[in-house]
């Protein structure tokens, strides 16, 4: 097996994951030094924005797990930005894979986002993986014209394909937006969002691993797409009750007409982190169930106290 962006968030977890399962040898491709925990690394100077050749690592792989990517960019540099996403997530993902055709690997797993389906979901809407694409950002974009080319490489060449679109992943370890929660939390700062009433769907880090696991070995994850949480939603309240909870801490949540924070954020150039906050976007995740038999190893509440009792170990040994 062939793991890229192996040394991300998720493909760390991941490559702890595969190397602990003996059904798979692990190679992981990585572009510049790898860490010594990092099982099986392989291939460094291979790098998604210019051409590389991956015979040398895709000999005699049966399977890859494609989790390279550009990702969000808080300070774009790039001058055509939707360029630069289709440079890295559309055209270096079908090279890679026409290039595994050639090498004979049997199943390509491609981590796409749930941004494919869209931005925001509605009351009870919930969305579901064969929903028509509704991309609107160029890395969601991006995303989707990879997966259709990968549909397209599927059908002319019987190469098995499974795209898999994550929400927002946390766990042990995660950074950027959903740790500055945590560390609002840590230090009890009041957050204006008692009266916030959505729902949303996340996935815990060791969830979405056992589902990528499952999808390189199922029969019927073969030339399917798949969206993934933990099968509970929550609404941000909720969510910043339990991770306050893990902390040890009380959540000083007070009320504010969402509306005020939303016309707020806007004059303030923030209007992205609130809309999350404030917004709903909600998947269903029975084809999961029905088809693969898989329903979520840890459970939300589990999966929040993990998370926050990891940052706060890492505090303290900071």
């Amino acid at each position: 097996m062939l793991l890229t962006g192996a040394t991300g968030f998720v493909g760390q977890a991941l490559a702890r994951h595969l190397a602990a399962d003996p059904h798979w040898q692990l190679r992981c491709a990585v572009r510049t030094h790898a860490p010594a925990s990092l099982p099986g690394a392989i291939c460094s100077g291979l790098d998604l924005q210019h051409e590389a050749g991956w015979a040398a690592a895709l000999d005699g792989v049966a399977c890859v797990i494609h989790c390279a990517a550009r990702v969000h960019v808080m300070q774009e540099t790039a001058a055509d930005p939707q360029q630069a996403f289709r440079a890295a997530n559309r055209d270096a993902t079908l090279r890679l894979a026409q290039q595994a055709v050639a090498a004979g690997v049997r199943r390509f797993v491609f981590v796409s986002t749930l941004k494919v389906n869209g931005e925001a979901t509605r009351g009870e809407q919930r969305f579901r993986a064969d929903d028509p694409a509704q991309a609107l950002d160029p890395y969601g974009i991006s995303k989707h014209e990879a997966e259709q080319g990968l549909r397209e490489l599927a059908a002319a060449t019987g190469l098995e394909v499974v795209i898999v679109r994550p929400p927002l992943v946390y766990g042990p370890g995660v950074k950027a937006n959903f740790r500055a929660l945590l560390r609002a939390l840590e230090h009890g700062l009041p957050l204006p969002l008692a009266t916030v009433d959505n729902r949303r769907s996340l996935v815990f880090i060791d969830n979405l691993v056992d589902f990528i696991a499952l999808c390189c070995r199922h029969p019927a994850a073969a030339n399917q797409t798949f969206l993934v949480s933990d099968g509970a939603d929550l609404s941000t309240p909720q969510l910043l009750r339990g991770l306050a909870a893990g902390l040890g801490r009380p959540a000083r949540l007070l009320p504010c007409p969402p509306a005020w924070l939303s016309f707020a954020a806007r004059l303030l150039g923030r209007s992205g982190m609130t809309d999350r906050l404030l917004g709903s976007l909600a998947v269903d995740i029975g084809k999961n169930r029905e088809l693969l038999g898989w329903t979520p190893p840890v459970g939300v509440d589990e999966g929040l106290r993990r998370t926050a009792a990891a940052y706060r170990t890492d505090r303290v040994q900071d």
